[in-house]
């Protein structure tokens, strides 16, 4: 029995070693196919690049009110938050006072001009002296001074708005002790709004190169919710000095107000747009970093790729400006840069450098 088990295991072993029953027989292998790399060559073209600035909006005038006399705060005209017209009267300080001082002034005029009118009388009979009659008029002058300079005090009870404005928080109320010189309010003409916004000396440059040849464009104002505001700016000042710690130079910029949106303190972003002419532009995606550094694969004569470093003067949208390392004559590897290594040969086709940027979507001429 034990030798017609071994038999047939044996006879079961030999089929099972034919090519035609064997597990292990013949497999057809897949041929794998050639990855092809798609390649371009950066572009030189006119374009531009767009910078935020973190910017301080002010009023064309924001200025303190202050009480120009001390006394007791009679009556208060106006409210926070008020648009006040120039001339308008926005505070009274108790007037009773100075209309004493004015009353009295008055009352010595009159009697300077009486003592002078009889001086000159006598004067022309030759009673008195000319030096009598120069001494009279003197003190009338002096008289019609005192009388001015009450009225001006009393002028100064009377607090009137100096331009058209918005009025800032009252810091006093009615019935308020004031001294002369204590701060009522501020008022603000926010109808045109400058805006200020620091430069670093290589963006100062740029600009500086552009508006030279006229062709600076306005700039733009982004609000701090992020949404922009509606009208555009200009660039009207540069201060003189570059701050030595900061090393960036303040612009001014002016915005028209007409709605009155802005006030006084905001804060938001400028953007200033500087024209870039010729410039070598390539799309961020046939780039990678190691360490701190830029690289892009090269295509030699051979088809070889070489990895080599460049620079980079601005970064757009999805594009970078190359300010070293590569020309427009070059051929860049613009997919699949992780599957290859430096001296790697490969098969490519080759992309229009304008149908890459086109499709990128970014602002190219």
């Amino acid at each position: 029995m034990r030798n017609r088990i071994h038999t047939i295991v044996f006879a079961l072993g030999s089929l099972l070693a034919m090519p035609g029953l064997s597990g292990c027989g013949h497999k057809a292998h897949p041929h794998t196919e050639e990855a092809v790399f798609q390649t371009t060559s950066p572009l030189r073209s006119d374009t531009e690049v767009t910078r935020e600035y973190v910017c301080q909006i002010r009023a064309i005038q924001h200025i303190e009110l202050r009480a120009l006399e001390s006394g007791y705060l009679d009556n208060i005209f106006v409210d926070e938050g008020q648009r006040v017209h120039k001339g308008q009267q926005m505070f009274q300080i108790l007037p009773k006072l100075y209309l004493a001082e004015l009353r009295k002034a008055q009352a010595e005029v009159a009697v300077a001009q009486i003592e002078y009118q009889n001086t000159k009388r006598l004067s022309e009979g030759h009673v008195v002296s000319t030096s009598e009659l120069a001494l009279s008029k003197a003190k009338l002058d002096k008289a019609h001074a005192a009388q001015d300079l009450a009225k001006v005090h009393l002028g100064f009870t009377d607090i009137r708005a100096p331009f058209d404005g918005i009025m800032n928080r009252l810091l006093v109320r009615r019935g308020s002790v004031v001294e002369d010189g204590e701060l009522l309010t501020t008022i603000s003409d926010n109808s045109k709004m400058w805006v200020y916004f620091n430069v670093n000396e290589a963006e100062y440059l740029d600009y500086k190169t552009q508006a030279d040849q006229g062709g600076m464009p306005p700039v733009r104002l982004l609000l701090a919710n992020g949404k922009p505001f509606p009208a555009l700016g200009k660039v009207e000042t540069i201060e003189a000095d570059f701050n030595n710690q900061t090393g960036t130079i303040a612009f001014r910029a002016t915005f028209a107000n007409p709605t009155g949106l802005l006030r006084h303190g905001e804060t938001g972003k400028v953007l200033l747009t500087t024209a870039l002419h010729s410039a070598l532009i390539l799309p961020q995606k046939a780039t990678f970093d190691v360490m701190d550094k830029k690289y892009v694969f090269v295509l030699d004569q051979a088809g070889m790729v070489r990895s080599r470093q460049i620079t980079i003067a601005h970064e757009l949208p999805q594009v970078y400006v190359i300010a070293s390392g590569l020309s427009e004559r070059d051929t860049v590897l613009l997919d699949g840069l992780r599957k290859v290594k430096d001296g790697d040969k490969i098969a490519t086709t080759f992309l229009s450098p304008k149908e890459v940027i086109a499709h990128l979507d970014v602002p190219a001429n």
